[in-house]
């Protein structure tokens, strides 16, 4: 388990908050329109191409569609799709027996998403948050990723 080395570093913390005011703050999380999401999109739109959004028919309701030429983008957070190569991508130090179990099945999720998505047909591109730091690099990645032919 890639959590495992995480919580080998980490000291249990109690949670700062109540769970009445964690469970609210929790609530408040959206799947759609956020930032990363959002600042992409901006970014494909001025590529000059068009997509379609969460597509419910699809598995994962993935962020872009691009029908046409039979691609997805998929925009994840570091935190909460566990990116392990970003310092983003890290499990909390207090109250792990929540986090853990909620970040893996995030991951597992992930995998399954992504291998039925390709099953399909389906070209993924995954972009992850912290590549937005770069915008000329992911510009270049997602570019190149909807101009070339897909082998399908």
């Amino acid at each position: 388990m890639p959590f495992l080395k995480h919580l080998e570093r980490s000291r249990l913390i109690a949670d700062r908050f109540s769970p009445e005011i964690r469970s609210k703050t929790m609530s408040r999380i959206r799947s759609k329109d956020m930032v990363p999401e959002m600042v992409v999109r901006r970014l494909v739109y001025g590529l000059g191409y068009r997509y379609r959004l969460h597509r419910s028919d699809l598995p994962g309701k993935p962020d872009l569609v691009f029908s046409s030429r039979k691609k997805i983008i998929l925009v994840h957070g570091c935190f909460w799709h566990q990116h392990t190569e970003c310092r983003d991508g890290h499990v909390p130090k207090s109250n792990i027996n929540y986090w853990v179990p909620k970040l893996e099945r995030n991951v597992q999720r992930d995998r399954e998403v992504l291998e039925n998505l390709e099953n399909m047909g389906w070209d993924v591109l995954v972009v992850w948050e912290c590549e937005l730091k770069n915008p000329e690099s992911l510009s270049g990645r997602i570019n190149q990723f909807l101009s070339k032919k897909s082998p399908n």
